[in-house]
């Protein structure tokens, strides 16, 4: 049974957002065909804990062609689109999500898609991967299994590996050089410049925007944020990133620096704390804050929604926290997923990559479980190439072959 909101005009709408996502996901849509006559799925239970948007619903609806029975909640309380929602259970999936959910109702959602009892996970963040774990309700229960999409995941994943306590094998789907470079790169890069105008529809160009961490998605963002004319600073707590940022012509400078200059801050890092309260009484008036890290833990969004002399919702998405000083600064999305929650996520070429590794390392779960063993693998190098090769199929692009005398050339000593 689904718990989402629904009607007739949510799931019409949601249909008609699913076909025009499906249409610009060639990459995907391929891989699913390639396999669908085989039905290498048939019999599995599938469970998936992910942002439930247009994209996602390809892969879900992908994988119950593939002959899964598929079960399903939102990766956040508040990245659910309802309509999707809505269409997906119309489907025959198994639909817990919606939109605007509370911590509790979020809570409830990864238990009811436990309670199917999937053999395999594909997880966003990790938070049904550790229920899996932790929680003693599923300590017996059988799973082969699990994917993992995203970086703040992936580091939980590993902290329960390194405690000895991992009881299944986990592929990163999120290391897999195709999902880094489009998802995290390309993917964030445009959603956050998406999610950012929705939410405040100011200029970007002339504006100081401090871009918090240069790992893919930091580069992507602060590319982005260029390319609009942005004046863009860069915080780092690696040297080589840093030096990175720094060759790549951004001003690389340390967060008490950074605070009191930037006009636009936004944090990528995965990390707790990295803007804090001595930070934020120190910004400009009228500053803006957000993040585009998985949880929303980066902002100290406490001390402001909860310590500010008044919070007032001035636009959809974007809060006015009046501080203690009399400064006026704003908080996109409550400090969630920006490029979600005010917008709707990476475009869907973009996904079609990041989601052709999930149902690929689903399928190869399914075949060497019991060879990997209760460990972290990453995606295997024939996977990650294969996306490549069905990406450049799908957009017409043609690469050169070794010669038989490169090849020579190239065994030789």
């Amino acid at each position: 049974m689904s718990k989402v909101k629904s009607s007739a005009k949510l799931i019409q709408d949601g249909k008609l957002s699913y076909e025009w996502a499906r249409s610009h996901m060639q990459i995907l849509d391929n891989t699913i065909n390639r396999f669908k006559k085989s039905q290498p799925l048939k019999g599995v239970t599938l469970g998936f804990c992910l942002h439930i948007t247009k994209e996602t619903s390809v892969l879900l609806m992908g994988a119950k062609e593939l002959g899964a029975t598929v079960a399903c909640c939102g990766g956040n309380p508040l990245t659910t689109q309802d309509d999707i929602a809505a269409f997906l259970a119309s489907k025959g999936i198994h639909v817990y999500a919606w939109h605007g959910q509370s911590v509790k109702e979020y809570d409830w959602c990864i238990d009811q898609v436990l309670n199917h009892k999937p053999t395999i996970l594909t997880d966003d963040g990790a938070d049904m991967n550790v229920k899996a774990h932790f929680d003693n309700r599923y300590k017996n229960m059988k799973i082969l299994g699990a994917t993992e999409e995203t970086t703040a995941g992936v580091t939980r994943i590993r902290a329960v590996e390194n405690q000895g306590k991992l009881r299944y094998p986990v592929i990163l789907v999120n290391e897999a050089y195709t999902k880094h470079m489009f998802d995290n790169r390309y993917g964030t890069g445009q959603s956050t410049i998406d999610g950012y105008l929705r939410a405040m529809n100011l200029l970007m160009a002339s504006k100081r925007v401090v871009v918090v961490g240069y790992g893919w998605v930091g580069r992507g963002v602060a590319s982005r944020c260029q390319g609009m004319g942005s004046k863009v600073i860069v915080t780092e707590i690696d040297p080589i990133k840093a030096l990175e940022a720094h060759m790549d012509g951004f001003e690389v400078m340390q967060m008490a620096q950074a605070c009191k200059v930037g006009d636009i801050f936004i944090t990528c890092t995965g990390m707790t704390s990295v803007i804090r309260k001595e930070h934020i009484i120190k910004m400009k008036n009228g500053a803006i804050m957000g993040n585009v890290g998985h949880f929303d833990v980066e902002i100290d969004s406490k001390f402001l929604l909860k310590e500010s002399k008044s919070v007032k919702r001035v636009r959809a998405n974007l809060d006015e926290c009046t501080l203690k000083n009399g400064k006026r600064v704003y908080l996109i999305g409550e400090g969630r997923l920006a490029n979600l929650v005010a917008a709707e996520g990476h475009p869907p070429e973009v996904m079609a990559q990041s989601f052709s590794n999930q149902i690929l390392s689903v399928l190869y779960i399914l075949k060497n479980h019991a060879k990997i063993g209760n460990k972290i693998i990453n995606v295997p190098e024939e996977i990650d190439k294969q996306v490549a090769v069905d990406a450049l199929k799908a957009m017409d692009v043609k690469i050169d072959k070794l010669t038989p005398q490169q090849v020579k050339y190239a065994n030789s000593w």
